[in-house]
């Protein structure tokens, strides 16, 4: 049995700000499932601890780089049976509310040193230095804030091998020269091959570079994010570990996410008993001041109000579409500017866009029981679990042909209608233009009921759940169980695009 020991810096229900927590909090639970030994790792944020339930000190160490006394609470992901160990050090973790920024929207000035603490206990426990008898045979490590791991035990032996999953490779724990000497850091891990990105350090670097494996999230963005357009400057580095990456696309917990068993929204309904989704879209329209209105069609949207989510297209979309007959309803949360222009538009169009300025769960799910088609421009996407939700849910995702998009919906062309294989409407091009022509075809199509069941109906039955995404991780584990370990990168150039500007989290 594989003892596995996931490290992530959030994971559902006991910490959520997107698509990484689904990730982390579903994972581990169908591993266990195939006879893994799937443990969490995560901090203890005041929020997390809250909401955890039943938890026990198991343990006491102290850790670079504060030096200080830190606490390991046990408990388990609520609803499920996965361990989890929750690092508590309040100084770090102890504030509600977003745990990577403060109610300004800005980067908590400590986020460097928190995250290195979390990479700093995760590596006692691979070393068996925690006191918990119990010692990983892998670690998988997810986005930058456990990307020291992989780094601090590349000059270990013996070790556990280590994976690296991207979730988002445009977050990349950049921090200054000074932040790297505050850490206790190795001194061989500041160079090119280690730490070091443009006199500065990366958390990111760390697992890209010397974790055993790499994964992304589908397979469309681990073939994007070698790429100069996609790599965020590091596609010299993925080119380079090629070999070694690969594309798994995330799954759904399709327990939490099940039309016919979600006590969140208005009425149960399933792709054979469909009728409920018209007293859902109700609910939805008066939820949000929207006419009740059944055959004006209703677009939903749900997700971060940033550039990377093509919002602005939305944004400057909205003149045409709202002279189009249907309907929008929108929830997220995000850049000022952004939210300022929706609110806006929402009380100039009073009765057209219903707007929710914030992130409610039962709204969220109310959205894909109740809208008929859900909007996804996204620039780049790692993978997506929206698009997934609104098949599910039988609201037709519209979306732009990138990374998991690509990989998850079939565009609706003459073939894949005539097949019943069609799940939604693609575009290619970011911009506002080719936007409203993917809706328009939505449009048509929604205005021809019987074309309109096929192609909700084909998106519904689609099984994205776990239990399949799990057996390919499952593989990759036996893989390292039986594989040699990779060397060092040598000594390379940076590419042209790595002279971009990373971003943080």
């Amino acid at each position: 049995m594989h003892r596995v020991l996931h490290v992530a810096s959030e994971a559902h229900p006991l910490m959520k700000t997107g698509g990484l927590g689904d990730v982390c909090g579903a994972l581990p639970s169908a591993l266990r499932a195939l006879n893994v030994d799937a443990r969490l790792l995560m901090p203890a944020y005041r929020d997390t601890v809250a909401v955890a339930g039943s938890l026990k000190l198991v343990s006491q160490l102290t850790a670079a780089p504060l030096w200080q006394p830190v606490n390991i609470l046990e408990g388990i992901i609520p609803g499920t049976d996965v361990p989890v160990w929750l690092v508590d050090f309040p100084a770090a973790f102890g504030r509600p509310g977003n745990p990577y920024m403060n109610e300004f929207g800005h980067d908590w000035h400590d986020n460097a040193t928190r995250f290195a603490l979390l990479c700093h206990v995760a590596v006692a426990i691979a070393r068996d230095e925690a006191g918990l008898h119990w010692q990983p045979d892998i670690l998988h490590c997810h986005d930058w804030q456990s990307g020291l791991v992989p780094a601090l035990l590349a000059s270990v032996s013996p070790r556990p091998a280590t994976v690296f999953t991207i979730h988002n490779l445009a977050y990349q724990g950049v921090f200054p020269y000074e932040t790297f000497a505050s850490l206790h850091l190795p001194p061989h891990l500041w160079s090119l091959e280690g730490l070091e990105f443009h006199g500065q350090v990366s958390f990111i670097k760390g697992g890209l570079t010397f974790a055993d494996r790499l994964t992304t999230v589908s397979p469309t963005y681990a073939r994007e994010i070698q790429t100069s357009e996609f790599g965020d400057g590091l596609d010299g580095l993925l080119r380079h570990r090629a070999t070694v990456l690969r594309g798994i696309l995330n799954g759904i917990d399709d327990k939490t996410w099940d039309p016919a068993n979600d006590a969140l929204i208005a009425a149960p309904y399933s792709a054979d008993e469909p009728s409920g989704k018209a007293i859902n879209k109700s609910a939805l329209q008066e939820i949000f001041g929207l006419p009740r209105d059944d055959t004006t069609p209703l677009i939903g949207m749900v997700g971060r109000m940033v550039t990377q989510k093509g919002i602005d297209l939305v944004i400057d979309a909205l003149p045409q579409l709202l002279k189009r007959p249907l309907q929008l309803a929108i929830i997220g949360t995000g850049e000022r500017e952004f939210e300022e222009a929706l609110r806006a538009a929402a009380t100039k169009h009073s009765g057209r866009l219903g707007l929710f300025v914030g992130y409610d769960e039962r709204r969220a799910h109310l959205i894909e029981a109740g809208a008929d088609m859900f909007l996804m421009p996204s620039r780049f996407e790692p993978c997506g679990l929206n698009q997934l939700y609104s098949m599910r849910y039988g609201a037709t995702p519209i979306v732009h042909k990138v990374g998991g998009l690509a990989d998850t919906v079939i565009d609706a062309q003459r073939k894949t209608l005539s097949n019943a294989t069609a799940t939604g409407i693609c575009f290619k091009n970011a911009s506002a233009e080719t936007l409203v022509d993917a809706v328009d075809r939505a449009l048509d199509l929604f205005a021809q009921p019987t074309q309109w069941r096929t192609l909700q109906q084909a998106g519904m039955r689609q099984d994205f759940s776990w239990r399949h995404r799990a057996v390919e991780y499952l593989d990759l584990y036996n893989e390292l169980r039986s594989g040699p370990k990779p060397p060092k990168p040598p000594t390379r150039q940076r590419s042209a695009s790595e002279r971009k500007t990373a971003r943080n989290r």
